[in-house]
């Protein structure tokens, strides 16, 4: 059976509730000093949050006829370009982020990454959330 695309609202809850579990996630690890189970549960939570605000920019940009676009940051770029985002350095930074995290590369980046989902990149994707909702409600 088919499933239908899912479009920008129904994206949009999705990303909601997933950011609200990252906040609470990063609560958690505040709290307990970034035990390894806490680390792992904030990190697999915001790279979670992340994709599904991708999934949304590319849903909404899809009814206006834009795209596809070849990777996150093309992605990126182009919600900065559209005052989805309002801060295009610092999105992209996820981005690099996350590909510098990924276990294949011998760097350790865990603790800085850690840092920079709860001193930043939090509060983006909060911001993404009022502006997206803003939006869709027009």
């Amino acid at each position: 059976m088919k499933t239908s695309a899912k479009n920008p609202g129904q994206i949009l809850v999705e990303f909601s509730n997933s950011l609200e579990e990252l906040v609470d996630y990063s609560t958690r690890a505040k709290s307990s000093g970034f035990v390894e189970a806490h680390s792992r549960q904030l990190l697999g939570s915001f790279e979670k949050t992340h994709e599904l605000a991708l999934d949304l920019l590319t849903s909404y940009f899809k009814q206006f006829g834009k795209g596809p676009f070849s990777g996150s940051r093309d992605l990126t770029v182009e919600a900065f370009h559209a005052d989805l985002i309002d801060d295009g350095k610092a999105w992209l930074d996820i981005v690099i982020d996350r590909i510098q995290y990924n276990p294949v590369y011998p760097i350790d980046t865990q603790e800085r990454f850690l840092e920079n989902i709860q001193k930043r990149y939090t509060r983006l994707l909060q911001r993404f959330e009022d502006t997206m909702s803003k939006k869709l409600n027009e």
